[in-house]
C-alpha cells in the first residue's frame, strides 16, 4: 500500500514558526554573559584612564599621580617636541614587535574583526591597546579614549565569548557588548553606546545582539558612579530663545559641519598616502607624527592630549576668540597628521573639539551664545564624520544633560550627515577597511524574501508527471532530444503529490536496467519529498533549498496536499534583483500602481 510522502523530507525545518523577531531563549545566557562583559569593559575603562593620567603626569610633570591633570600648564621647550615623538618611537615598537591591531583608533579594527575575523581578537590586544593608547594620549597625542577603550570592551567581550562555545553571531554581540560598556563608562552615555552599536558595530537589528548590548550598557553605567562619579560628564544647562529661523541656523552650522568632517577625512587619507611613500618601515612613522605633534604643542599646549577641559571651556563660555582660532587650527593639523602615522588613539574626543571650536566662533554672529553652537557643531561633526547621527545626538544631550537641545542637535546632525554622505562614498572609518580590499555597506533594508510569499512568484502551469507512468517511459522523457527540467513532481490522479523524480534517478534506473512493469508509483512512493507551501516567506524556501541541496521544490496545497505550483532556485536569484529595482524605479500613480512582478516576465511555463 502506497504510503504518504514526508512533506517536509525529513529534514529539521530551518525556521520556527514565523514571527516578528527570531530570538529564543538562548538571548537569556547571552544576556547573563553581557553582566560579566559589561562589568569588565567598565573596570578596563576605568584602568584606562588612571594609566593615562598616571604617564601624563609622569611624563610632563615628573610626579607619580593618577589625578587628571591639563597640558596647558606644560612648559614649552625642547622637551614638549621630544615627548611625543618618544611616545610614538613606543608605540611603534609595541605595533612591530606586539600587535599590529593597536595601531589607528580602534572602531576600524572592531568593524573588521566582527565581519571578516569572526569576532575572534587575540588576548594580547586587550593588554596592548589600552597600554600603547596610554603612552600616546600621556605623551601628548592629540587623541580621545573612546575608540581605544571601544577596541579593548571589544577585545574583553571577544575573549570571554572564546571562552564558551558560541557562535560567531553570539561572539560579536559580546564584543559590542564590551564596545558599548566601555564607552558607556568614560563618558556615561549609555544610549549614544547603544545607538553607536546598532549604527556602527552590529550590521542588525536584532533581540538576539540589542538586548545583550543594552545589558552591558546599563551595568557599566550602574558601575560608573563607583568608578567615576555621577552626573553628566559636561554639564550644560542653558538653553536660549532662539528666533524662528533658528533652526535654519542650526542646518547652516551642520552643513560647515559636515564640510569641515569632508575636508578632515580626505586630509587624513591623503596624509597617510604620503606616510605610504615613505621610505621608513612604518614602526617609525608614529615617531615622526610625535614630533609634528610637539611642534604643534609649542604653538598651543591646549592641542595636546585628550582636551576634555578645552570641551568643558567651550561649553562653559571660558574662551576667546583667538585663542579658538589657533587651538582650530592646530588640532586640526596635529591630529590628522598623527592619525595618519598610524600612532594609538581615539576620534572622538578631538571631532569634539574640531566641531565645537567652529561651532563656538559661527556662535559669535548668532543669537544664543557661543558655548550653545559649540555644542551644536560638537554633535554634528560626530554624527558627520562617523555616519551615526543619532549617536551624535543622543551622545551630546548625555553628556550635558540638556535634553531641551534635541531640536537644534537633530536639526544640524541630520544636515552634517547628509552633506558627508553625499559628499564621500566612505567614512573615516570605513575608509581604512575598504583600503585594506573590504568594502562595507552601512545601509539596512528588510530582506525582500522576508516580505513575498511563495505565491508571488511560484509558477501555476506546473509539468508534471502521473503516478501511473511506468518507469521505462519516464527514463525515455528524460533521455529524448526534447530540453527537460532537471527534477518533475509526480502527482496523482487528485492532483496530489506523490513524489519528485530527478535526472539522477533517471540515471539509476538506467543503469539498474529494464523495470518490466514498474511504474513511478512503485519507486517513488516511499520517497521523501520537501515541499513549499503558498503561504511561506520566500526566506523559508530559500532555506529548505540550501539544507535539501535542491533547485526545485513543488508547492503544495496545505490542506488538500495537492500541487498548487513550482518554485525553483534562479525564481529566487531572480527575484531579489526585481524587487530591489522596483523598490527603487517603481512608479507610483494615483490609486494604482504597476504590479510587484511584471506578468511579462513569467512565461512558457517557467518562472521569472
Amino acid at each position: 500500500m502506497r504510503q504518504t510522502p514526508d512533506m517536509t523530507g525529513g529534514l529539521p525545518r530551518p525556521r520556527g514558526k514565523p514571527g516578528d523577531f527570531t530570538a529564543d531563549r538562548r538571548v537569556l545566557v547571552l544576556i547573563g554573559m553581557a553582566l560579566v562583559v559589561g562589568s569588565l569593559g567598565a573596570g578596563a575603562a576605568w584602568v584606562l584612564l588612571k594609566l593615562i593620567a598616571l604617564v601624563t603626569n609622569l611624563v610632563w610633570f615628573r610626579h607619580f599621580s593618577t589625578e587628571n591633570v591639563s597640558l596647558a600648564n606644560a612648559h614649552p621647550g625642547i622637551w614638549m617636541v621630544l615627548a611625543p615623538a618618544l611616545g610614538g618611537l613606543v608605540i611603534g615598537l609595541m605595533a612591530r614587535f606586539g600587535s599590529e591591531k593597536i595601531r589607528g583608533h580602534g572602531i576600524p579594527e572592531a568593524i573588521e574583526a566582527i565581519l571578516i575575523g569572526g569576532s575572534r581578537m587575540q588576548p594580547k590586544v586587550a593588554i596592548l591597546k589600552p597600554l600603547s593608547s596610554a603612552v600616546s594620549i600621556g605623551s601628548g597625542g592629540p587623541f580621545g579614549a573612546e575608540g581605544p577603550i571601544i577596541m579593548t570592551g571589544g577585545a574583553i567581550g571577544s575573549i570571554f565569548a572564546q571562552c564558551f562555545h558560541l557562535t560567531a553571531a553570539e561572539r560579536k554581540t559580546l564584543l559590542v557588548a564590551g564596545a558599548a560598556a566601555g564607552m558607556t563608562a568614560i563618558f556615561g552615555t549609555p544610549i549614544a553606546a547603544v545607538l553607536l552599536a546598532v549604527e556602527l558595530l552590529l550590521f542588525e537589528w536584532k533581540p538576539r545582539s540589542f538586548l545583550p548590548v543594552v545589558t552591558g550598557a546599563v551595568i557599566s553605567a550602574a558601575w560608573r558612579p563607583l568608578l567615576f562619579g555621577t552626573g553628566p560628564l559636561f554639564p550644560f544647562a542653558e538653553h536660549p530663545d532662539l528666533p524662528w529661523w533658528g533652526l535654519i541656523a542650526a542646518i547652516g552650522v551642520g552643513i560647515v559641519a559636515g564640510l569641515q568632517s569632508g575636508l578632515m577625512t580626505r586630509l587624513l587619507y591623503a596624509i597617510e598616502d604620503l606616510f605610504d611613500h615613505l621610505p621608513v618601515h612604518w614602526m617609525w612613522w608614529p615617531m615622526l607624527g610625535g614630533l609634528v605633534v610637539g611642534l604643534g604643542g609649542l604653538v598651543d599646549p591646549r592641542a595636546l592630549g585628550v582636551g576634555y577641559d578645552v570641551i568643558s571651556d567651550l561649553l562653559s563660555g571660558h574662551m576667546v576668540r583667538d585663542e579658538a582660532i589657533r587651538l582650530l587650527l592646530v588640532k586640526s593639523a596635529i591630529w590628522v597628521i598623527a592619525l595618519s602615522s598610524g600612532t594609538s588613539g581615539g576620534v572622538l574626543a578631538p571631532l569634539l573639539i574640531l566641531g565645537g571650536t567652529a561651532g563656538w566662533m559661527e556662535g559669535l554672529m548668532l543669537p544664543g551664545g557661543a558655548s550653545f553652537w559649540a555644542l551644536v557643531g560638537m554633535a554634528a561633526m560626530m554624527g558627520g564624520t562617523m555616519r551615526s547621527p543619532l549617536t551624535g545626538v543622543m551622545f551630546a544631550i548625555e553628556l550635558t544633560g540638556n535634553i531641551d537641545m534635541l531640536l537644534p542637535l537633530l536639526a544640524a546632525t541630520g544636515a552634517a550627515h547628509a552633506v558627508t554622505v553625499l559628499l564621500l562614498k566612505r567614512s573615516i572609518l570605513t575608509e581604512k577597511i575598504a583600503r585594506r580590499g573590504q568594502h562595507i555597506t552601512r545601509e539596512y533594508a528588510i530582506d525582500p524574501f522576508e516580505l513575498m510569499r511563495t505565491a508571488d512568484v511560484m509558477v501555476t502551469d506546473v509539468d508534471t508527471l502521473p503516478i501511473g507512468m511506468s518507469v521505462d517511459a519516464a527514463v525515455a522523457f528524460f533521455t529524448s532530444d526534447q530540453r527537460r527540467h532537471k527534477s518533475y513532481p509526480v502527482v496523482a490522479a487528485d492532483g496530489r503529490l506523490s513524489g519528485m523524480v530527478t535526472r539522477a534517478d533517471v540515471l539509476r534506473w538506467r543503469t539498474e536496467g529494464d523495470h518490466q512493469a514498474a511504474t513511478l508509483d512503485d519507486v517513488v512512493s516511499d520517497t521523501s519529498v520537501v515541499v513549499a507551501h503558498p503561504d511561506d516567506v520566500l526566506g523559508r524556501v530559500a532555506d529548505l533549498m540550501v539544507a535539501s541541496d535542491l533547485g526545485r521544490l513543488p508547492v503544495v496545497d496545505r490542506a488538500s496536499h495537492r500541487v498548487v505550483g513550482l518554485v525553483a532556485r534562479k525564481d529566487l536569484l531572480r527575484i531579489r534583483a526585481v524587487v530591489n529595482a522596483q523598490e527603487e524605479d517603481r512608479n507610483a500613480y494615483f490609486l494604482r500602481e504597476k504590479a510587484l512582478v511584471p506578468e511579462a516576465w513569467i512565461a512558457e511555463g517557467q518562472p521569472l
